[in-house]
């Protein structure tokens, strides 16, 4: 891909993640196209379809909250890299609401998402609850799967994002519950 094809579909993907943010993924094309500084016909030669801009715009920010466990674990003790990890989490799955309503549509193009999702970020938690557990602190017990899943529970019971990162923050502490060290 030429330089500046790569920029023009960096540029669209981020334009879209705000847009979508803002107005969700519904919103017009054309703001997605203006803000990122390009024609709605490049934003078609990228993404023909919607559903191609908001699997790009999901994918990149799994990619982004995946890729934080391994800086997290780089900068922290292991407990502390797992508690902002899944704060980080949080504010992914709070954030986006209007994106996961639109994966789950039955749109055929969002069919191979949630498994690529759960394999992805909890591929990335495992390897923060092995750390912190052959730590000692946290439980031994816990399945990344269904921490994800307990974690986006409590996240789509919140009414906002603070209290989502509030009840989060309830259940880090409940994972260092029985802890051996």
């Amino acid at each position: 891909m030429r330089a500046d094809a790569r920029r023009n579909l960096d540029a669209l993907v981020d334009a879209a993640r705000q847009v979508f943010a803002d107005q969700g993924v519904d919103a017009p094309a054309k703001v997605v196209a203006d803000l990122a500084g390009v024609g709605v016909g490049t934003l078609y030669r990228h993404f023909p379809q919607r559903s191609d801009l908001v699997v790009a715009v999901f994918q990149h920010a799994v990619e982004e909250c995946a890729d934080a466990a391994e800086q997290l674990s780089a900068d922290h003790e292991p407990d502390e890299a797992l508690a902002l990890w899944l704060q980080r989490f949080t504010g992914f799955v709070a954030t986006k609401r209007g994106l996961a309503a639109a994966l789950q549509s039955g749109d055929p193009a969002f069919e191979g998402l949630h498994p690529w999702f759960i394999g992805r970020l909890g591929g990335a938690l495992t390897g923060l609850l092995d750390a912190a557990s052959a730590a000692g602190t946290i439980r031994n017990d816990l399945d990344a799967t269904q921490l994800l899943r307990a974690v986006a529970d409590l996240c789509h019971g919140a009414p906002t994002t603070e209290e989502s990162q509030h009840l989060v923050a309830l259940l880090v502490d409940g994972l260092r519950w029985r802890a051996t060290a």
